[in-house]
């Protein structure tokens, strides 16, 4: 299960019923970091927030009482320095997938702030969290008549080169228009010509990409997010966004994180003075665990995968405390608004009531 039931009292002071989530996703449904993170941190300090379900339209109350790791996502997540110390203080882990693309001389992102101050702030980001706590995402690789599998190349060796030291990861996704209603109709509404990817163009994509990672010594784990096809011929892996091996990197010493997610964490036994047998170290370690530390190493129980995304996503189990149709970023290729014209009324309708327990106020 993503939560466990309780009650709470709301801000009116009525006891309601409430998820308590142990893993945040903020979110997969609009960019809380770049535009709603004052609100977020504040509904975390009052202990709970109002989530929408976007299929029926019935709210729920989401509890943070129980929350020991989020996960955000976003194309801007400066806003989210300032608010990083008070996670300290509530011993919550967290880690970015960050989406750093370069559509600027296309104008396929016009909301997102300029190339140069994205990357400054990934580094501000890592400098802060630590390496590793802040993913690379380029996504989606988008195909148009304007933009070929040599320029999308072009474009990651632009932001690679400079990220170099600061990411272990690149995560990202071939956009499958055809796939998504919401991408397909901004895409025409906006005169955007794509194309689709066929397997041929993802294969000569991720061969170059492969071969660009080693030439250029930038040694990222390179990895798809949500993709049916097998590229690991080229290095390339299935992703996980929420992840539970970063989790269990980043909070092994959490007992109730570890409980959550079924997790030993073990010790290896110090060297025996034996005359006659030799240690053999690797042979406690059995094969799948994770290691943390000369020292320390882990073991999944359970596979904590969420059956409930799209059939190829390895995300584990969490809860989405975002809301469709609010992020005023305005990409072109959207998925998560169906019109730029819903997301500014959305936005402005936030900020009337910038603290309330929706998103929308």
């Amino acid at each position: 299960m993503a939560s466990n039931k309780i009650k709470i009292i709301n801000d009116n002071g009525v006891v309601v019923d409430a998820t308590a989530p142990v893993i945040v996703s903020a979110s997969r449904s609009t960019d809380i970091p770049a535009f709603y993170a004052d609100w977020f941190f504040e509904r975390l300090r009052r202990g709970y927030s109002v989530w929408t379900n976007p299929f029926n339209g019935v709210p729920s109350y989401v509890s943070y009482q129980n929350t020991r790791f989020i996960v955000f996502w976003s194309k801007n997540p400066r806003p989210l320095l300032k608010h990083l110390d008070y996670l300290k203080e509530r011993e919550i882990e967290c880690y970015i997938q960050y989406t750093l693309n370069d559509y600027e001389r296309e104008g396929l992102e016009k909301g997102v702030a300029p190339l140069s101050q994205r990357i400054e702030t990934f580094k501000m980001l890592v400098d802060k969290l630590g390496k590793g706590r802040v993913i690379w995402r380029f996504d989606p690789m988008i195909l148009t008549e304007k933009i070929s599998i040599g320029d999308l190349l072009d474009k990651v060796m632009f932001i690679g080169d400079q990220l170099k030291g600061y990411t272990e990861k690149l995560v990202f996704s071939y956009a499958d228009i055809a796939a998504y209603r919401k991408v397909k109709a901004n895409l025409d509404k906006n005169g955007i010509n794509y194309m689709e990817w066929n397997e041929s163009q993802m294969n000569e994509f991720a061969s170059q990409l492969s071969r660009m990672n080693h030439e250029r010594d930038w040694n990222y784990t390179l990895a798809t997010c949500g993709e049916k096809i097998d590229i690991d011929q080229y290095g390339i892996q299935h992703n996980r966004c929420v992840d539970d091996n970063l989790m269990i990197r980043f909070g092994y010493d959490d007992k109730d994180l570890m409980e959550f997610l079924k997790v030993d964490v073990r010790h290896i036994a110090p060297k025996t003075q034996s005359l006659f047998d030799e240690f053999d170290e690797a042979a406690q370690i059995p094969e799948g665990a994770i290691m943390l530390n000369d020292t320390t190493y882990a073991v999944k129980k359970k596979n904590n995968k969420d059956n409930g995304q799209r059939q190829f996503c390895g995300c584990i189990v969490s809860k989405d405390i975002g809301q469709y149709n609010t992020c005023p970023h305005l990409c072109e290729y959207c998925y998560a608004n169906t019109s730029k014209e819903a997301a500014v009324a959305n936005w402005k309708r936030h900020k009337q009531n910038p603290l309330g327990e929706k998103i929308l106020g």
